[in-house]
């Protein structure tokens, strides 16, 4: 049996899609979150479904970042799950994507995850210990097409997440990595926008996979809630697929 009962947690990108029911998940398993997004409407509307406290937050920025991790401090006491989930992508080639839009996409996919983690490792390591888990891809494994910026940032996620698992495991601090497949969230729909591509026939495509459907944010929140959880305590530096053996 899985449980969260008096775990203080941070989802990052709490807004809508797998943020939001991550938290709905691990509200449900007895924790209590700090819902850190951009989207206010969506992160109020997080909040009020889990009982959580919503923090306005631009997550490539450090100010806003320090923000989140005082509320939690405040609110909880400190902090023993971050759930460094915000993430946008962009989809174009090395040769069509702009400079303006590489920059965004590493700030959010990348720096974000830099910046929340630092906020929160001190503390607990002093407590003696914790579990970070990190929204990587199926794109962070293998790559893709028209989608320069967003492999890019995968990939640093998913080698990020070894690499903090190494420095902070003396701390009893474990670091993994999901690595989700096409999943039916807002981010799927404006990917379809952004390749000019009907939206039906776009989700088509994505379910062509072993399991025969895309996945549902809910199939990402029940593996975070497992890495978050105590039957999890072994488990550090790993890159866990879900994505119906997509990438298999």
């Amino acid at each position: 049996m899985i449980t969260l009962d008096g775990k203080r947690a941070i989802v990052t990108g709490g807004a809508t899609g797998i943020g939001r029911a991550t938290a709905r998940v691990l509200t449900e398993l007895g924790a209590r979150v700090v819902i850190a997004d951009i989207d206010t409407d969506g992160g109020q509307q997080t909040a009020k479904d889990t009982g959580g406290v919503f923090v306005r937050c631009d997550v490539s920025r450090r100010e806003d970042c320090e923000a989140v991790a005082a509320v939690a401090q405040e609110q909880f006491g400190g902090v023993d799950v971050l759930f460094n989930n915000a993430g946008i992508i962009r989809r174009s080639t090395i040769c069509e994507i702009t400079e303006d839009d590489w920059d965004l996409v590493m700030a959010v996919n990348v720096r974000s995850i830099m910046l929340m983690s630092r906020l929160v490792i001190p503390g607990m390591a002093a407590q003696g210990g914790g579990s970070i888990i990190n929204t990587g891809s199926g794109w962070g494994i293998s790559g893709g097409a028209s989608a320069i910026s967003y492999c890019a940032s995968k990939g640093a996620v998913v080698n990020m997440t070894r690499a903090m698992a190494i420095d902070h495991g003396p701390d009893n601090i474990r670091v993994n990595c999901v690595c989700p497949g096409d999943t039916a969230t807002g981010m799927l729909a404006e990917e379809a926008r952004q390749l000019g591509e009907n939206p039906n026939a776009f989700y088509a495509d994505a379910a062509d996979r072993p399991l025969g459907r895309i996945g549902q944010p809910r199939d990402i929140a029940q593996t975070v809630a497992f890495l978050a959880s105590d039957a999890a305590s072994f488990v550090s530096g790993a890159i866990i697929p879900v994505d119906g053996a997509g990438t298999a």
